[in-house]
């Protein structure tokens, strides 16, 4: 989300809009990505992160005081910049932006499934919470002027929203990787969501010859991650990366991408695969992956959770390189969906379009 974010706020900037980013928790630190010189930030240090990790009582005592704050400096600001349009990513502002009275627009987006909040598999009282929050999101989806999703197949899960419209993520095309490296790549942050724990289930149990798996990220999931690789003996194909930085040199080294995540929004890790020519193989998970492999042409879908199913096509597509780099080509021709002149034009399309019907 943060990448998209300075994505686009460097485009609009470059175009020469005013753009303004509105944080609640950057406490002083560096932005993770680059900004355009004209970009605004602004952080109006609420908090919410103080309580990651805490009980549902310490959410409930601490939540409602921080959004009063929020509410209270977020329409303050939205008063002085006169925004044409306001916009959401659908986080501690969603609940509160629909009834500021500034003047400006206000768009919605959301960077995740509609059963994201029911995918955690919560029980007892943050099962509760969870499903409340689903339906409390349905509800604010409508009160905006506009509610932006990721994929088609996301938006038959929300209905028949009048306000509802989808504009993907986009990345621009890349070198073609020439998918001559034994490398499977799987990219994004050691955690649950991502599924890793069950793409090392599938690779042990895959025909892989020499290839080598390499996990490229970090987080809370690495101990358990290294514990997996030894029980299972994968020493010597398996690669913790951690983080890098230059992921373009990660890609044009690789020949397949494999995602095995439990849920997504629209995964960028697809998009770049593709605009470096790189095949996946996914879950077809909620949501984004439907929306991106063509399965056969320029990757493959298994079934949620099967992970026999994914060994065994991991297994096939490891052993015709023909097949692979055939779906690689695929892939690369099918990457201009994503080029950000393309979407980025559809967001100033859409802000023209609101920020007009308040005049």
């Amino acid at each position: 989300m943060e990448k998209v974010l300075s994505d686009k706020a460097n485009w609009l900037a470059a175009q020469g809009h005013e753009v303004v980013v509105v944080t609640t928790e950057q406490r002083g630190r560096p932005s993770a990505f680059a900004f355009h010189p004209a970009v605004r930030h602004i952080d109006l240090g609420i908090g919410y992160e103080d309580n990651n990790g805490a009980s549902l009582w310490n959410k409930i005592l601490h939540f409602p005081a921080k959004q009063r704050r929020h509410k209270r400096l977020l329409e303050a600001l939205l008063k002085k910049e006169k925004a044409d349009v306001t916009v959401s990513m659908f986080c501690g502002e969603a609940a509160l932006l629909p009834a500021m009275r500034d003047g400006s627009a206000k768009v919605l987006e959301v960077h995740f499934s509609r059963f994201k909040r029911l995918q955690y598999g919560r029980k007892g009282l943050w099962g509760l919470a969870d499903r409340l929050m689903s339906r409390r999101d349905l509800r604010l989806a409508r009160r905006y002027d506009r509610f932006v999703v990721l994929t088609e197949e996301d938006k038959g899960y929300w209905g028949a929203l009048p306000n509802m419209t989808v504009i993907p993520n986009g990345t621009p095309l890349k070198e073609k990787s020439p998918m001559t490296e034994h490398v499977v790549l799987a990219v994004g942050r050691y955690s649950s969501q991502k599924g890793l724990d069950r793409l090392l289930a599938a690779w042990r149990k895959a025909d892989r010859g020499d290839w080598t798996l390499k996990l490229v990220g970090d987080g809370e999931m690495r101990p358990e991650l290294e514990s997996l690789i030894a029980a299972y003996s994968l020493q010597d194909s398996v690669e913790l990366t951690g983080v890098v930085q230059d992921m373009d040199r990660v890609y044009k080294d690789a020949s397949l991408l494999a995602l095995t995540s439990r849920y997504e929004g629209l995964p960028m890790v697809l998009l770049e695969a593709q605009a470096h020519g790189i095949p996946s193989l996914a879950f077809a998970c909620k949501c984004g992956p439907r929306d991106v492999i063509r399965d056969g042409v320029d990757g493959a879908l298994i079934p949620e959770g099967d992970v026999d199913a994914f060994a065994d096509a991991l297994s096939d597509m490891l052993h015709h390189p023909d097949k692979l780099k055939a779906m690689g080509d695929a892939a690369y021709a099918a990457a201009a969906r994503w080029d950000p002149e393309t979407i980025m034009q559809k967001w100033q399309n859409l802000f023209e379009e609101v920020s007009s019907s308040r005049r």
